[in-house]
């Protein structure tokens, strides 16, 4: 996974019976950007925020009606989790400046960024967990839960894996945090949810063309959650080749959409009705749109059915540039699975000795100390 991400922001996960849910927090600093805060916390349950933090407010906030019942049930819990914010936030910004050091830089633009969380398949009951940091959008340092040591693609992270493999103790805790304590939060969470994050919303499908010469694309959109296939047939099977699938995209209403295109070019016109798209979400019947030319949408006045290409299929562009800018520097906002739980410290992440740390602020990030994930 290059670079952590530039999203991350969210990983895909479809297809099949099974639904693979996801805690995941994203903690990013920056320094040099002075149109976006100093330090971002985002927290996720199946790609839906629910949680937020930046350096303005300092304050921990919901984003998620349902997050009310956690409230009552746990009054403490938003100063809870705005003091591991505000420990972050220092954390942060003095591993934004050794990494910087590290780097043998100084002005410009920085940023440090921390993906931390958990999956769990509601099938076979299986559960994984991630914990990894970047610098200026490249991995910088990742934790292998199976060896319990730290990967350092780059020789500036090795002082860091150095240390940090030898605290053994925290890495056994930051696995039991990622793989048991984190989980037992994302069912909690699944449940207070539950009618937002286990819902099943129908897509609406389109058949799109800008001009003549330009691929056929099969818009779904509105649909929830995001784990969708969508596929072009020729005859009755799936097309490989001629096929440019796109990425998932999230809607400003909590839904999502995608495109597929189908390159034509090869292809007369009477025997476009060989093809049709495919459009599969678990809890619905398949959802099949022939490529029929009286359906097709285009940007040249009424062709079709519904005449020109519908808002979301014109701004998708912008919108996922503008999530790709904000995922990058929010990278650090979906600590992937976490709630603040214990206080082990540890070295900083960008630190080459602990004396750079205040006391107190050594811990490793990802739940830093763990969030109530």
């Amino acid at each position: 996974m290059g670079a952590l991400g530039l999203l991350l922001l969210l990983g895909l996960l479809s297809g099949g019976s099974a639904v693979i849910h996801s805690l995941r927090y994203f903690l990013t600093a920056s320094s040099g950007l002075s149109s976006f805060p100093e330090f971002v916390a985002v927290g996720m349950v199946d790609d839906v925020q629910f949680l937020h933090y930046d350096s303005v407010s300092e304050r921990a906030v919901p984003k998620q009606a349902w997050m009310d019942q956690l409230t009552t049930e746990e009054p403490d819990y938003w100063e809870g989790e705005t003091g591991v914010y505000q420990g972050d936030q220092q954390w942060f910004k003095v591993n934004v400046e050794t990494a910087k050091k590290r780097f043998n830089q100084t002005g410009g633009a920085h940023i440090v960024q921390l993906m931390s969380g958990c999956e769990w398949d509601d099938e076979d009951d299986t559960t994984d967990g991630h914990e990894q940091f970047a610098y200026d959008g490249e991995d910088f340092i990742a934790l292998d839960l199976k060896t319990l040591t730290w990967v350092a693609p780059v020789r500036q992270a090795v002082p860091s894996k150095l240390r940090w493999d030898q605290d053994r103790a925290y890495n056994q805790h930051k696995k039991n945090y990622l793989t048991k304590v984190c989980v037992d939060w994302l069912k909690k969470y699944l449940a207070y949810g539950k009618s937002t994050l286990q819902r099943t919303e129908r897509p609406r499908v389109s058949l799109l063309q800008r001009s003549p010469s330009s691929p056929v694309v099969c818009h779904a959109t509105g649909f929830y959650p995001d784990r969708v296939v969508v596929f072009w047939r020729r005859d009755g099977q799936e097309l490989h080749e001629q096929v440019d699938p796109g990425e998932v995209l999230p809607n400003h209403d909590g839904t999502f959409q995608v495109s597929v295109d189908l390159d034509l070019t090869a292809v007369p016109q009477e025997d476009w009705g060989r093809y049709e798209c495919v459009v599969q979400l678990k809890g619905i019947e398949d959802i099949s749109t022939p490529l029929d030319p009286a359906l097709i949408r285009t940007n040249r006045g009424k062709s079709g059915r519904d005449g020109g290409l519908p808002g979301p299929f014109l701004v998708a562009g912008s919108v996922a540039g503008a999530l790709l800018l904000v995922g990058a520097l929010v990278l650090a906002g979906v600590c992937w699975h976490r709630k603040r739980n214990g206080s082990a410290k540890r070295p900083a992440a960008g630190s080459d000795t602990s004396s750079e740390i205040p006391e107190g602020q050594k811990h490793l990030l990802a739940p830093t100390p763990d969030p109530k994930s």
